[in-house]
């Protein structure tokens, strides 16, 4: 009866018949045709209200180069959900190590999958430790194929994406909640030779492991630790570029301090510094 499914019986109040299912469909369909109606009015006033800002809009991208900014997660990925949407050739990607939830590669997931189905090359930049990173190689097997590359190298600076040569988004915050929408011509260009450089000194992720230790027994990790500490960035510092954890880190710089025969951290600063290691090709 709440349902409108039922309706008494004219000839016997005790009884209770069943409305015909065309007269029921009729009944549930008219609210949804009236609100759909409703909608498709209100979309369309919507569009003739931002029509003339619209136009100011593409004429103002024809004549300036744009740099936006955006703010909170929701609004970056929205734009990024759209310059991949747009990609048609190459896109191009640095990926610092984070504690990048499971959910945040599922969404890369689905940004990047379409890409490749439709023949965009891709080519992704980590740090050595994607290599022992489960969720990091489990999201490159889903994808690799001819079109994608991953490459990793000891030490990145931050997060690049850029799309087409044409737009490229940087994070201004460590957060990652504010970030810059580039189309600058000339910073996009910037960006790609920056990038470019990095992937020249990386290795493929399918070859090599850079933590095989050296002649001088001395791992290509712990050189580039090496030269961080002997550039005075503390222990916190180093990990986040190289992309470990701390305690991983801190590690590394003993296996450093017992290779050069260091007992304090200020002799081991000397004692890199006078060893030549630095002076190195590695």
């Amino acid at each position: 009866m709440e349902f409108a499914l039922l309706h008494p019986d004219p000839d016997d109040a005790n009884w209770l018949l069943p409305v015909p299912p065309s007269v029921a469909l009729a009944q549930r369909l008219h609210p949804i045709e009236h609100e759909i109606a409703e909608r498709r009015r209100w979309s369309i006033e919507l569009s003739d209200a931002f029509e003339p800002f619209m136009a100011l809009s593409a004429q103002a991208t024809a004549t300036t180069h744009s740099i936006a900014v955006l703010e909170g997660g929701e609004r970056i990925n929205a734009a990024l959900n759209l310059a991949t949407a747009q990609c048609q050739t190459e896109m191009l990607t640095v990926q610092p190590s984070n504690r990048i939830s499971e959910s945040s590669l599922l969404q890369g997931l689905e940004r990047d999958r379409p890409l490749i189905e439709r023949g965009v090359r891709i080519r992704t930049l980590y740090q050595h430790t994607a290599r022992y990173n489960p969720e990091k190689l489990a999201y490159v097997a889903q994808l690799s194929n001819g079109k994608v590359e991953y490459r990793t190298i000891d030490e990145l600076a931050e997060r690049l994406i850029i799309c087409d040569e044409t737009v490229a988004f940087i994070p201004t915050r460590d957060d990652q909640q504010v970030a810059l929408e580039l189309r600058h011509p000339g910073l996009v260009r910037y960006l790609i030779k920056v990038f470019e450089f990095m992937w020249g000194r990386s290795v493929p992720l399918s070859t090599g492991a850079p933590y095989e230790t050296a002649p001088d027994g001395i791992t290509n990790i712990q050189h580039s630790i090496a030269k961080l500490l002997v550039e005075g960035h503390v222990d916190e510092a180093i990990a986040r570029r190289l992309g470990m954890n701390v305690r991983t880190c801190r590690a590394h710089i003993a296996k450093l301090a017992t290779a050069l025969g260091s007992g304090s951290r200020a002799q081991l600063g000397y004692l890199i510094a006078q060893s030549g290691i630095l002076d190195q090709d590695h």
